[in-house]
């Protein structure tokens, strides 16, 4: 028993005698490395701001009734069959309407980029520049362009409540004697044409 009570005087002893840990001191950050996180954090926030602007960039938002966005033909607008066709400048398209259906011509000729106009005493679109010839469809005739005129994604609303959309090649819608009510035109989007001489429909 005597030596139980021994050995607890002991290490009691040994407790109370132990030396004190010494304190730690956390040095702050020395000027330099201050210096280092500022510049790292800095470089950080503009690649930041430039990753937001090339977002903001790269993702425009076209408003409707600009070019890039979706445009909105009413019916008076849309051309008779076989006539002249309807030009949308701020759109830069053509809608034209003839036998094969109603089409939605890009109205940029595919040779260098010229604006072909609509004659009506030849019953066709050429460019002035170049003398490029495309019919009613777009479909090149003569001169150095590559290839028939590109088209829009067309969609055609009618009075009957159905509606009808451009097919991923381009060819023109088929009205089947049905009224249009409504034509969307969407110009952010733009189907290629295929080669020279090759026919859409």
């Amino acid at each position: 028993m005597s030596s139980v009570v021994t050995n607890e005087k002991q290490v009691s002893a040994a407790v109370t005698t132990a030396p004190a840990a010494p304190a730690i001191r956390v040095a702050g950050p020395s000027r330099r490395e201050f210096l280092y996180y500022i510049w790292g954090a800095s470089i950080l926030l503009l690649i930041g701001e430039a990753a937001a602007a090339l977002v903001w960039f790269g993702l425009p938002r076209f408003k409707e009734g600009t070019f890039g966005g979706t445009f909105l033909v009413p019916a008076d607008k849309v051309p008779s069959l076989d006539t002249a066709p309807f030009n949308e400048a701020s759109g830069r398209f053509w809608v034209s309407n003839a036998n094969a259906g109603l089409t939605v011509l890009f109205g940029v000729c595919t040779h260098l980029g010229c604006l072909p106009k609509w004659v009506d005493q030849n019953h066709r679109f050429e460019c002035p520049c170049h003398g490029s010839k495309f019919d009613i469809y777009g479909q090149w005739l003569d001169g150095p362009a590559p290839r028939n005129l590109d088209r829009f994604p067309t969609t055609i609303v009618f009075t009957d409540g159905t509606s009808a959309t451009m097919n991923a090649e381009g060819d023109p819608i088929p009205l089947e004697g049905r009224q249009i009510q409504l034509v969307q035109v969407d110009t952010g989007k733009r189907i290629k044409s295929p080669g020279r001489g090759i026919e859409f429909a």
